[in-house]
């Protein structure tokens, strides 16, 4: 007999979606595996744990992968006995459940990869489960509680009707399951409700139509069978009662009475629904290809914009309005759109609390972390290329940052170091920061470990800022031995370039005996942003809206030229002039002498800089395009886009032009600034960029 190549296309969609669900719930329980304290037994915690290992064996148990059920089955039970307050919480039975997560997640890797696992491969952790739940200690002291939640041996009769949502199956939940798991607990009288079966050619196989009626003969609690029921009660309608005593036990339920019995909202698809949110995994590349076709739109409606305004019509016209409205329309769909790739920091920072316990225990040292915005979205791109970044810092952070508790006591710190770990939003970038209260950077040590590497020269004069930022040098490590921590000299370099990659930065700030922090800067997304089109010259340059604080077109007692460029004195303080035609060698007529449209930019640090503009041609929507992969980066620029009329327009990275602005101007000694000592004319000019990147962008399309 042949197999149904249908039915095995099936079965792999739901495997797919059971490890695809392990995925996003194992992060999460290793997390607060780790966050287990023996101290503050937290039941909330508890319960969240157990739900994740018992939803794990039950999605396990459906694609018969026995060893990981009989472990997950153990492990359950240990966790079923903590949060029913059966079992003290001790420090050693947080760390047999922490292994016990490692192993839970090792057999589900060895289930998706079908690698065959090890002869008695957690068998020794699943002794130490078994042991810690027969020992005496871990019982006596809980006797009332013990007796309460065990079976009382009164032999009871149950009805129960359970009425799956139509979503039952896409949650990866089977009523077969269900039927299982209570026949284990006794004798089960099965009645099946087919009153919302469609008809064949309406039939949906995603969908739930069938409803149960269960008589159940058993001596086991109601806390016993509503765990059979607790990964569908969202999905579900259920009623779980005592039959009366006087009812007699040989009445049978007919399908038809039944189904008249059951709830009406169990029988309404539209109300099952508005309890119950629906969720569809898609394919991440989907998203992309619709998110790249809204880009394409965006571009689109500018050509129509562009096309409309050369034209000259009428603001009144129509057409002009119908575009407007379109424009609004596709805002309001992008913004849908990115919403789908949108991640909660938290699917990054849930990993960094097992990697402080292990690395901090294994190093001797005493190190709490907390975090805070775990909530802030992040683009799933990006979040998948954070993971590494923030690994390894909070490893140096703990390796090289952090004190031993002597010492810390000796210098008048508390005992336990704090590392903070949070994340941010702000002018359309994510901030996250990784801050910690050790040592901070030894500027000396530093110095000299570049010097004998060859790094810098040994006559350099470094600013303390960069000598901070030799610890981005490729090879650089200030560790004496190499260990498998770090001293490989392989680390800040690859962060940083990590980072760089996705169009991010990285500030570092540093007191020698206080602590450092480290913020990463990276785009909110790398889709579409919010920019000015401005003018400057013949070229045109997208300036990101979330850093523009003002435009003014300033009168000449506001200019003042000191050593190295110009200021502009707006509303009490001076700001730095940057002459973007002198910065990016844009030839072309346009009056030098005195600026007629400044731009004030503030970036991420705090940083502010006036950029000196032809023109101010609009705020619209750009596409971003990334130019690291098919050209050579230009500095002061992050990326381009195509305007509406098919030109290039490159978008300014403004962190980039301030630093080298300043640079420019910190290479003069301060008293020659004042005093008014002969500077350059102009900045170290960047060559021209528009026609290389051109071809680029038209081959991306």
């Amino acid at each position: 007999m042949s197999s149904d190549p249908t039915s095995a296309l099936d079965l792999n969609q739901f495997r797919a979606t059971f490890f695809d669900e392990c995925a996003e719930v194992l992060p999460d329980l290793d997390s607060r595996l780790s966050t287990l304290d023996a101290n503050a037994a937290d039941s909330e915690n508890l319960n969240a744990i157990f739900r994740a290992v018992h939803s794990i064996k039950a999605g396990a148990a459906a694609f018969n992968f026995r060893s990981l059920v009989t472990f997950a089955h153990g492990f359950e039970a240990l966790l079923d006995r903590l949060r029913d307050d059966r079992m003290e919480l001790s420090a050693d039975v947080a760390s047999v459940c922490l292994r016990a997560g490692d192993v839970l997640a090792a057999l589900v890797d060895a289930a998706q990869m079908d690698t065959a696992i090890p002869e008695g491969f957690g068998a020794d952790v699943l002794a130490e489960v078994e042991g810690l739940m027969n020992s005496d200690v871990g019982r006596a002291s809980f006797p009332e509680a013990t007796a309460a939640a065990t079976d009382d041996g009164e032999m009871r009769i149950w009805r129960i009707t359970f009425t799956p949502h139509r979503e039952l199956f896409r949650h990866a939940n089977e009523p077969l399951l269900i039927i299982r798991e209570l026949k284990r607990l006794g004798e089960l009288d099965v009645c099946c409700d087919r009153c919302e079966l469609p008809d064949l050619e309406r039939l949906d196989p995603e969908e739930s139509y069938l409803g149960f009626s269960f008589r159940l003969r058993t001596k086991a609690s109601r806390a016993a069978i509503d765990e059979v029921f607790e990964f569908v009660d969202q999905d579900c309608d259920l009623v779980v009662e005592v039959e009366p005593a006087e009812t007699p036990r040989e009445t049978k339920v007919p399908p038809r009475a039944l189904s008249e019995s059951l709830p009406a909202a169990g029988r309404d698809g539209s109300e099952r629904k508005a309890k119950s949110p629906s969720f569809v995994r898609v394919d991440l590349a989907r998203v992309d290809r619709l998110i790249n076709m809204v880009g394409e739109l965006v571009i689109t409606q500018a050509m129509l914009t562009q096309q409309l305004s050369e034209h000259g019509t009428n603001m009144r016209d129509q057409r002009v309005q119908g575009a407007d409205e379109l424009a609004a329309h596709i805002r309001e769909l992008q913004e849908c759109v990115m919403a789908i790739r949108m991640q909660p920091a938290r699917t990054v920072f849930a990993r960094m609390g097992r990697l402080v316990r292990d690395l901090s225990h294994k190093l001797g040292k005493k190190v709490r972390l907390v975090t805070s915005g775990d909530e802030t979205e992040v683009d799933k791109t990006i979040v998948e290329e954070l993971v590494d970044p923030i690994t390894h810092m909070i490893r140096n952070a703990i390796d090289h940052g952090i004190e031993m508790p002597e010492l810390r006591l000796a210098a008048g710190k508390p005992e336990e170091a704090v590392i903070h770990l949070s994340a941010t939003q702000r002018a359309g970038n994510i901030l996250i920061t990784i801050a910690d209260d050790g040592a901070g950077i030894d500027t000396e040590k530093v110095l000299a470990k570049a010097i004998s590497k060859g790094i810098v020269r040994d006559d350099a004069k470094l600013s303390e800022e960069e000598i901070h930022e030799l610890i981005f040098a490729p090879g650089f490590s200030t560790a004496e031995k190499v260990t498998e921590v770090s001293g490989r000299g392989v680390g800040m370099d690859v962060v940083r370039r990590n980072i760089a990659s996705i169009g991010g930065r990285i500030h570092t700030n540093s007191v020698q005996g206080q602590g450092s922090s480290f913020t990463l800067v990276i785009p909110l997304t790398l889709a579409v942003l919010d920019g000015m089109h401005v003018a400057v010259r013949e070229e045109k340059y997208i300036i990101p809206l979330a850093s523009i604080v003002e435009t003014v077109r300033p009168d000449r007692r506001q200019i003042r030229s000191v050593a190295g460029g110009d200021v502009i004195f707006i509303r009490g303080e001076y700001i730095r002039l940057i002459h973007l035609h002198r910065l990016f060698n844009v030839a072309g007529e346009g009056e030098d002498s005195h600026p007629s449209l400044v731009v004030v930019v503030e970036t991420e640090n705090g940083t502010k800089a006036g950029l000196v503009v032809d023109e101010l041609i609009g705020q619209q929507q750009f596409v971003f395009k990334n130019l690291n992969e098919n050209a050579d980066p230009v500095p002061g620029i992050a990326g381009a886009t195509i305007l509406g009329n098919g030109r290039v327009a490159l978008i300014l990275n403004l962190e980039d032009i301030c630093s080298i602005a300043s640079a420019s101007l910190d290479r003069y000694p301060k008293s020659e600034r004042e005093h008014g000592a002969d500077m350059p004319d102009q900045m170290p000019a960047f060559p021209r960029a528009s026609a290389s990147i051109e071809p680029v962008l038209q081959a991306q399309g």
